[in-house]
């Protein structure tokens, strides 16, 4: 396996990043919470459009994967920021953004931020504001008074024994990144794929963000059975060809 490239931020974060060359919109994969860019869904979406001869960019935030920092020292904003940095540094032209979980807000951060180049998204159980409508919202009196006073708390893991190390610095930033609260326009193609057994971001997190944003083509597929990690044969198939109907609608 090619060993990735590595680029610093105007922060002083060091990325690492894949990118291939190609032709059409270069698709830019955003990977979840503690995900990094050797994913499953990640590989099997670089397979895919090298396969096509398409471009395509995955990368590692900064504290994820290979990556510069530490984990708990990040927030949204800063891996925003990293997202946007090597998109800036390494593509040009249009872009279609593929988001899981996390990536999704992260995605919808990046089209606001240059949504010149947007051809395209798709999100796979898009997270957006998950920082206060799911964490905080979610934690108890205790579990808050515990996050303000110590500056973290844990929370119970679905996918590992070890769990989720929640700061105070993730809560409080996030805040400054929601994209649910104003008017988002989404004026590409967008595709939102979401599983029905999804416990993670339930599907009531997709027909919020369906409800929310506006925008001329935009569609929520629902996927009975389907969990969080949306990595089975028949979804990864899902995401590809979501991701060809948005780069076709650019032809």
């Amino acid at each position: 396996m090619t060993e990735p490239h590595q680029l610093t931020t105007p922060q002083g974060r060091r990325i690492a990043y894949h990118f291939t060359e190609g032709q059409g919109p270069c698709v830019v994969f955003l990977g979840g919470f503690k995900s990094d860019m050797s994913g499953t869904k990640a590989v099997y979406l670089q397979d895919w459009a090298k396969a096509a001869g398409r471009g395509i960019l995955r990368l590692d935030y900064s504290g994820h994967g290979v990556s510069s920092g530490e984990f708990l020292d990040g927030a949204i904003g800063d891996w925003f920021e990293d997202a946007l940095a090597v998109i800036n540094a390494v593509t040009s032209g249009p872009l279609v953004l593929v988001g899981s979980s996390m990536g999704g807000w992260i995605a919808l951060l990046v089209a606001k931020a240059i949504p010149e180049r947007i051809a395209g998204l798709v999100g796979i159980a898009a997270a957006p504001d998950f920082t206060e409508d799911s964490m905080w919202a979610s934690a108890t009196e205790a579990q808050r008074a515990e996050l303000m006073d110590k500056g973290q708390i844990a929370l119970p893991s679905e996918y590992s024994d070890a769990p989720y190390i929640i700061t105070r610095h993730l809560i409080e930033e996030g805040r400054n990144r929601l994209v649910l609260r104003d008017a988002l326009r989404l004026n590409f193609p967008t595709r939102l794929l979401q599983g029905t057994d999804d416990i993670d971001v339930p599907p009531s997190v997709a027909l919020r963000l369906l409800d929310h944003a506006q925008g001329e083509d935009i569609r929520l597929t629902l996927v009975k059975g389907a969990d969080h990690r949306f990595s089975t044969p028949a979804c990864l198939a899902l995401i590809t060809d979501a991701v060809a109907d948005v780069l076709k609608a650019n032809i």
